[in-house]
This record gives C-alpha cells, structure tokens and sequence, in this order.
C-alpha cells in the first residue's frame, strides 16, 4: 500500500477556516449588449451565437464564454456560449438550438457574468454596449477610452 496524504484530511485551523469563509464570491454582470437585433438564425449549425468580433471585444465578451440571453420579443432565456463572427457586420446569429428560440428582427439582451470578492462589488463597473437595430453601438457604458459611438 502505498503511503499518501489524502487532501480531504489535511487539518487546518479554525483561523484558517474562518479566514477562508471571510471571502465572498458574488456573480455580477460582466458585460452587456443591450438591444442586440438577431440577423439570423441557424438550426442546423451544432450550437452556440456568432456576435460580431468588434462587439465581442468591446464590451469584453471572449470567444467560447458563456452568454445568458434574454429575447425581449418571445420572453424566452437561454444560455449558450459565444463565437466570434466577422467585425463590422453586426452579426448576431442564433445557431443549433437556440435558433428556436427566436427568429431575425428580434431584440436581444446578451449578458456575461463574472465572479467577484463581495468587497470589490461596489467598485465594479459592467461594459454595456446599447445598440440599434442594424447593431451599432449608439451608447456605451463602463467602457474606459471608447471612441465615440458610430
């Protein structure tokens, strides 16, 4: 038999786990494109959105991140994860099965979140991106030396 330390049994003291529960992680958003218009929408694609890349990487969205959107036209939510698309081409594309879950001309919200030392949740400032209905960005919020909206 071979002699190891299982970590589940590794004693700490009750300072340390006080120290440890002291920390609290909340989820809060991390990003925002508010009022996103589907352009399309896919079914036979094996999953995901495609969000234009300038969109992705404005409002800090990474390529594979995990989306939560709301369809304001159906009331449906549903998660998924993100893929970048082609810049400058306002692509917003339902693809596999969240391509039932709305159709083109319908409004968006597509949201990240992130999780936070409670303490630093009062400091923290979302990236929210407002935009029309060809998807260009008439409003930003949150977003540090945005050139000016298009």
């Amino acid at each position: 038999m071979v002699d190891s330390i299982n970590p589940c049994f590794i004693k700490i003291s009750r300072e340390q786990v006080n120290a440890r529960l002291e920390v609290m992680w909340i989820q809060i958003l991390k990003s925002k494109l508010h009022l996103a218009t589907v352009t399309e929408a896919c079914v036979d694609y094996e999953g995901s959105m495609t969000i234009s890349q300038d969109l992705m990487d404005l409002c800090g969205i990474l390529p594979y991140e995990k989306v939560l959107c709301g369809n304001m036209a159906n009331g449906s939510r549903f998660e998924t994860y993100a893929i970048p698309g082609e810049a400058k081409r306002g692509q917003i594309i339902l693809n596999g099965a969240t391509a039932h879950l709305g159709k083109v001309g319908d409004r968006l919200t597509i949201m990240t979140f992130a999780n936070v030392k409670q303490e630093d949740a009062g400091v923290w400032t979302p990236k929210v991106l407002v935009l029309d209905t060809s998807n260009r960005v008439v409003k930003r919020r949150g977003i540090q030396d945005a050139e000016p909206a298009s």
